[in-house]
């Protein structure tokens, strides 16, 4: 803090209110603070820590304190709270769901967050399904056997993983979230298929436990494409432009009809948190800035 006249810019600001029942009186230190009992903003949050805290010069508590205060400045207790650490937010959150498109990045930024912040990851198991390669090939004729095995394996695996505590984990991260599974099914199956399977997920959906934070990872279907080129997969080589253009769409669709749902969008654009740190800290300081403002429930 710079010593000229007024309230001038400075680095930090650290207001001592006590030392233990200590007095200083000097020319650079004053405890107790010396405007303590005039401050209102001060008084009220201290009366809800230390309420019969005795003032060591005024010999009162705080308590008296505040009601004595003459200030008259409004107060409104803040919706979000603070958090020693990133892993104690993410412990509070206790739950998220990192969503987007095929290429996006789910299963990197899940692996990366629950690797630093210790979470249980939840990961979705798509390489085990024997009708994901004969899809790719006939979407037609695969279309319903892949969407509902997808849905048996998704339900029996999510409700396993998330009724299941850890008790050395803070918190929890999934590659996916089940409604996902609707989400592509309106996209493969005819109408009268997609009707019959509405039904049967519906009946699933309400019983399975839902995210405190579900982020979609927004990226340009260019991007994608290079994402699903770069990590190799034969058979999603030959994935359509067209067919990545209406997953996202249903995915907004999705996001626009759960508003009540905490929904972070992040749209990545030249963002590569897999290969640049500071672009993987941009994005977790993107989910801890929506995290903090989040009711404490």
């Amino acid at each position: 803090r710079y010593e000229e006249e007024g309230y001038q810019p400075r680095c930090i600001d650290i207001d001592i209110l006590y030392y233990g029942n200590e007095t200083v009186v000097s020319e650079k230190l004053v405890i107790p603070h010396p405007e303590l009992a005039f401050r209102k903003f001060v008084l009220r949050p201290l009366a809800d820590i230390a309420p019969q805290f005795y003032h060591p010069v005024l010999h009162k508590d705080t308590r008296n304190l505040l009601q004595e205060c003459r200030d008259k400045g409004k107060l409104e207790k803040t919706v979000f709270r603070l958090y020693k650490s990133k892993t104690d937010l993410f412990a509070n959150v206790n739950f998220i769901a990192i969503e987007g498109n095929i290429g996006a990045g789910k299963t990197t930024l899940a692996h990366k967050i629950a690797e630093d912040f210790n979470g249980k990851l939840v990961l979705e198991r798509f390489a085990d399904n024997p009708f994901l390669p004969k899809f790719y090939e006939d979407q037609t004729r695969y279309a319903f056997p892949l969407e509902m095995s997808f849905l048996a394996d998704r339900y029996r695996q999510f409700t396993d993983d998330t009724s299941q505590y850890d008790l050395f984990k803070s918190c929890m991260v999934s590659d996916y979230d089940i409604y996902k599974s609707l989400i592509f099914a309106r996209i493969t199956l005819q109408q009268e298929e997609f009707d019959l399977y509405r039904k049967l997920f519906h009946l699933m959906y309400k019983e399975v436990k839902k995210p405190k934070i579900y982020v979609y990872l927004y990226q340009t279907t260019e991007r994608l494409l290079q994402n699903i080129k770069k990590r190799g997969r034969d058979y999603e080589q030959n994935i359509a432009p067209e067919y990545l253009e209406n997953i996202h769409k249903g995915y907004v669709d999705f996001i626009k009809g759960y508003p009540e749902q905490n929904n972070l969008v992040i749209e990545l654009g030249e963002l590569d948190f897999v290969e640049k740190q500071e672009d993987y800290e941009t994005v977790i300081d993107k989910i801890v800035k929506f995290a903090v403002h989040l009711p404490n429930k």
